[in-house]
């Protein structure tokens, strides 16, 4: 008998998207969900993405870069040497006004690398590499050979997320990679193919052979309601959220302007304040 699975990542606080994705999900008639990491920012969800994720009750979670940022953002340990850095650190500063600790607790015991059997296969599942949530290894263009190390060990099939494009292809000795894409913030070079922002994510039904269907879903949903979202929530940054949802772009690693925005809303100064009302000391 076979079953059907939605596997979603970098939600990064799109509540509407998410909520668009679920909704299409119940439609395809899921049978259960997987997650691959990056819940939170620099999105307004906050709340609202936590509940809906109780409800899709995944079965499996790993968790991705952005959530280990939020979690230690949240917790004070942020350096603010780079315009960036102040960034992470200032937008889990707003999310820990929205959220209790115990979703902080929860998102830092999530694992970073789960193996799955299901059928006859079994899967390698990550938000990157299985080790690590971060940098470009397993970006699509690369070689071959680099995926090869979206395995642990002898799995069949590998899924990841991170770098915000659906995908599919093979390692040099022909295993499955698969990337669900992102449910937020697709990414595409191709300006004409990253003009495409409905939501995605993965479908795929399995069943005792096999892999019996692998469907990439798009899912169109009203992203112009993330901007009064925004607003509503207050969240930092809001010029730069502005402009993501218009292009499709983000600006986290553009030092120059999250500098001009740090300067102008004393964002560094506000997170050190922070600090200090979390240890009740000062930070240099």
């Amino acid at each position: 008998m076979s079953q059907k699975i939605a596997v979603f990542a970098d939600v990064h606080g799109n509540y509407t998207a998410l909520k668009a994705m679920y909704e299409d999900s119940l439609q395809q008639g899921v049978d259960q969900y997987w997650f691959m990491g990056d819940l939170f920012l620099p999105g307004p969800g906050a709340i609202n993405v936590w509940h809906l994720m109780k409800k899709m009750a995944p079965q499996y979670i790993v968790r991705g870069n952005w959530d280990d940022l939020a979690v230690r953002g949240a917790a004070g340990k942020m350096d603010l040497e780079k315009p960036s850095h102040v960034y992470f650190a200032r937008l889990a500063q707003w999310l820990a006004g929205q959220l209790p600790s115990t979703v902080f607790q929860e998102i830092a015991e999530w694992p970073l690398h789960q193996t799955v059997t299901t059928g006859s296969l079994k899967l390698s599942l990550a938000h990157n590499l299985p080790k690590l949530n971060m940098g470009q290894h397993l970006f699509p263009t690369n070689d071959s050979a680099n995926f090869m190390d979206a395995f642990l060990g002898q799995e069949d099939v590998a899924i990841y997320a991170h770098v915000h494009h659906e995908l599919m292809r093979y390692a040099s000795d022909e295993r499955l990679v698969l990337n669900p894409g992102s449910v937020g913030e697709p990414f595409n070079h191709w300006p004409r193919l990253q003009s495409d922002l409905r939501a995605r994510y993965l479908l795929l039904t399995v069943d005792e052979i096999g892999l019996e269907n692998i469907e990439f879903r798009h899912v169109a949903y009203q992203r112009e309601l993330e901007w009064p979202a925004a607003n509503k929530a207050g969240i930092p940054y809001p010029e730069l959220y502005h402009k993501q949802l218009e292009t499709g772009l983000v600006y986290t690693h553009d030092q120059e302007l999250v500098n001009h925005y740090n300067q102008q809303y004393h964002y560094a100064d506000e997170y050190r304040q922070y600090q200090q009302s979390l240890t009740g000391g000062s930070h240099d």
